[in-house]
């Protein structure tokens, strides 16, 4: 038997919590041992005050955990609004460990990335809490009124940009 292997798949923008959720109730623990879809949090200001906001981390994927891909591949054919298992050609390829350490590390096991907190000191961002701790080299772009960070990072085979909460607690000139 194989050991645990992380997976991506392909599903219908909007649709992920309603797959994710079919998934789980009509696939045996045996063959699918976690169905998830990660999730970050933000802070948006609207009413008066701040409230935290859960938004997809990657919107149209979906997360499974199986030690028999082709057993779980043959049910999943069987749920609607699938497209299909990443993969070369017709081999399904597991993420990587890099991939799954990232999504373990900053999401833990309710796979929601909190938002972080940090400040910056003339050009360099200090991050002082939350998930982006083991990040900070990776910041691309930080818009501090959204209090979101764009990181980059290698997702499914290519780099790409996720964007994660972060709140900039003060701004401090050098």
């Amino acid at each position: 038997m194989e050991k645990q292997k992380w997976y991506a798949v392909q599903v219908r923008a909007g649709k992920e919590h309603i797959v994710a959720e079919l998934c789980r109730k009509q696939i045996g623990n045996d063959i699918l041992k976690e169905c998830f879809v990660p999730m970050y949090e933000r802070k948006r200001r609207y009413e008066g005050m701040w409230h935290k906001e859960e938004l997809r981390l990657f919107p149209g994927y979906i997360f499974m955990v199986t030690e028999q891909i082709h057993e779980l591949f043959k049910n999943l054919k069987k749920i609607p609004e699938l497209t299909k298992i990443l993969g070369m050609g017709s081999e399904f390829v597991p993420l990587k460990d890099s991939e799954v350490k990232f999504l373990r590390d900053t999401g833990g096991n309710n796979h929601l990335l909190k938002v972080s907190e940090g400040y910056i000191t003339g050009k360099q961002v200090i991050i002082t809490s939350g998930p982006m701790t083991k990040l900070v080299g990776e910041i691309k772009f930080i818009d501090r009124h959204k209090r979101m960070a764009i990181i980059q990072t290698e997702m499914f085979g290519r780099i790409m940009d996720i964007r994660l909460g972060l709140e900039i607690v003060t701004k401090v000139e050098k």
